[in-house]
C-alpha cells in the first residue's frame, strides 16, 4: 500500500511547503505571514493523513484527496475569520472552512485522532525551522562581508586597547577576525537548535500519551515527522517543557550581544575623538537638525538598541518553560517567538549595512598610534633590555620611565636617550626598530588566515 501511495503523493500538488517552503532568500516576515501559518498547518494535516493511510487507519483515497487540497486557495483569510468570529476556535474554524472543498466525504478523516497543540506546535517548529535557515544564510552573507573587511586590512595597523587604553599594536583586520570568528559560533548555534526543531515534530495526542491515535502510534508519529521532511522525533512529550523553543530565543540573544558588540565597537571608533572609522552616510543624509556637522552613527547605534531588545524578548520564551502539568496555554508565546525572529533579521541586516558603509581610516590610526609618544612600545623595550640587564630590573626600570614620560609629557625614547645607564644599550637604528609600530604586531597578520582558513574548513 505503501508504494501506491507514495507514487500518488511525488506530483508536484503534494509537495509538503508547495507554496510556502523558504529558501534562505526569503524573508522572515513571509516566514510568520498569516497565510504561511495556515499553510503549515495544512500541511501538517496532510502529512498525518498519508501517515495513517501508510498503516492503513485511513483510505489511501482519502490521504490524496486531504493532500491534493492542502493547500490555502481553499482555505482564504477572509473566510476563516468569518468562521472563527462563529466557532472562537482556530483549529475548529480552519477544518470547517477547508472540509467544504474536500470530495467524497474525506472529511471524515481529516484531523483524525489528532489534537489541536500537536498540529499548531509541529507547525510552529516548521516555522522556526525556516527561520533559522533564513538567519544562518544572512549570517553567512555578514560573514563574506567581513571575510572581505579583514583581509583588506589585514596589515593596517591601529592601537588595540584594554580597559579603554592604549596597550599594545594590532592590525584592523585581526579585529575583524574576532568577529568573523564570533559570527561562526553563532551560526553553528543556530544549525544546532536547528537540529533539535527538526527532531520537535509532535504527535502525541492530548495528554502527550498518544490516546486517540491507535496502537501504533509511536510509528505513525516517526511516518508523520518523515513526511514532513524532519528527523526522527523526540520520543517524551515536550508540549509542557518548551525548552527547544527557549535554547532558539536564547540563541538569538546571545547572538544580539555578538552583533551589539560590533556595533558599540564601531560607535565608539567612530567618536569624534577617535576617529579611526566612519559610517558612510549618503550626501543628503541629516546628522542633526541644529548642529550641522555632525555625522551621527546609525546602523551601529542600532545593533545597540537590538542588543538591548531581543534579550529581553528571549526572557519572555524562557519563562515560558514553566508550565502547569501536561499542557499550559503556551501558544500565547509563538507571537514572541514570530517577533524575535523579525527583530533577529533586521539586526543581521543593520550589520550588514554597518560593514558594507563602513570606512576605515588607516592615517587617523597612524596618528593615534603615537598618542603616547611611544609608551606603547614600551613592551618590546623591556624585552630588548632583559637581555642586558635582567627580565626584572627592565620591567622595573621602564615602569619608571614610562610615569616620568607621563608626568613630564615627553616621548619614553627621549628619556632613553638621555639615560645615561640605559643609552649605552641602544643604537639608533635598533630605537628606530623598536619604536616602530608597524614591525611590533605578533602574529596579528597571520590570525586574520589562520580564522578565514577555519570558516573556509
Amino acid at each position: 500500500m505503501y508504494s501506491k501511495i507514495t507514487k500518488l503523493f511525488t506530483s508536484t500538488a503534494f509537495i509538503s511547503c508547495s507554496f510556502f517552503c523558504f529558501s534562505a532568500s526569503e524573508n522572515m516576515e513571509a516566514v510568520f505571514s498569516a497565510q504561511t501559518k495556515t499553510q503549515k498547518v495544512l500541511d501538517v494535516e496532510s502529512a498525518l493523513a498519508r501517515s495513517q493511510a501508510r498503516l492503513g487507519i485511513i483510505p489511501d483515497w482519502a490521504a490524496a484527496e486531504i493532500t491534493d487540497k492542502a493547500n490555502i486557495k481553499y482555505v482564504s483569510e477572509e473566510s476563516l475569520a468569518k468562521e472563527y468570529a462563529v466557532v472562537r476556535h482556530r483549529m475548529v474554524a480552519l477544518l470547517n472552512v477547508w472540509q467544504r472543498s474536500l470530495e467524497n466525504n474525506a472529511h471524515e478523516y481529516i484531523h483524525f485522532g489528532a489534537t489541536t497543540v500537536d498540529v499548531y506546535d509541529t507547525a510552529l517548529v516548521l516555522q522556526l525551522i525556516d527561520a533559522s535557515t533564513v538567519l544562518i544564510s544572512e549570517l553567512k552573507s555578514l560573514e563574506a562581508q567581513m571575510t572581505t573587511l579583514a583581509v583588506e586590512h589585514k596589515d593596517t595597523v591601529m592601537i588595540g586597547r584594554t580597559l579603554g587604553q592604549h596597550a599594545l599594536p594590532i592590525t584592523f583586520g585581526k579585529k575583524v577576525a574576532t568577529w568573523l570568528g564570533e559570527n561562526q559560533r553563532n551560526i553553528e548555534r543556530l544549525e544546532n537548535v536547528q537540529a533539535k526543531l527538526k527532531r520537535s515534530a509532535i504527535l502525541k495526542g492530548a495528554v502527550g500519551s498518544y490516546l486517540g491515535l491507535g496502537d501504533e502510534a509511536i510509528k505513525l508519529e516517526l511516518y508523520f515527522a518523515q513526511e514532513l521532511g524532519m528527523d526522527k522525533p523526540y520520543a517524551d512529550d515536550w508540549h509542557g517543557s518548551r525548552d527547544v523553543f527557549a535554547e532558539y530565543a536564547m540563541t538569538l540573544a546571545i547572538l544580539s550581544k555578538s552583533l551589539g558588540r560590533i556595533g558599540n565597537e564601531l560607535f565608539s571608533l567612530q567618536m569624534t575623538d577617535i576617529g579611526e572609522t566612519e559610517e558612510v552616510r549618503s550626501s543628503s543624509a541629516v546628522g542633526s537638525s541644529t548642529m550641522p556637522h555632525k555625522k551621527n552613527p546609525s546602523q551601529s547605534e542600532a545593533l545597540i538598541f537590538y542588543s538591548r531588545k531581543i534579550p529581553r524578548m528571549a526572557e519572555v520564551v524562557l519563562d515560558d518553560m514553566v508550565n502547569v502539568f501536561e499542557r499550559d496555554n503556551t501558544s500565547r508565546t509563538n507571537r514572541e517567538l514570530a517577533d524575535i525572529s523579525l527583530e533577529a533579521e533586521k539586526m543581521v541586516l543593520a550589520a550588514q549595512r554597518l560593514i558594507k558603509r563602513l570606512k576605515v581610516k588607516p592615517e587617523v590610526m597612524a596618528q593615534n598610534l603615537n598618542k603616547t609618544h611611544g609608551l606603547i612600545m614600551a613592551q618590546r623595550v623591556a624585552f630588548y633590555l632583559a637581555e642586558k640587564i635582567g627580565k626584572t630590573t627592565a620591567n622595573n626600570k621602564l615602569h619608571k620611565l614610562a610615569t616620568k614620560a607621563l608626568e613630564q609629557q615627553v616621548s619614553l625614547r627621549y628619556l632613553i636617550e638621555n639615560d645615561q645607564e640605559l643609552a649605552t644599550h641602544f643604537d639608533q637604528d635598533t630605537l628606530d626598530r623598536l619604536f616602530d609600530p608597524h614591525t611590533y604586531l605578533g602574529l596579528a597578520e597571520e590570525q586574520v588566515d589562520a580564522v578565514i582558513k577555519s570558516l573556509q574548513e
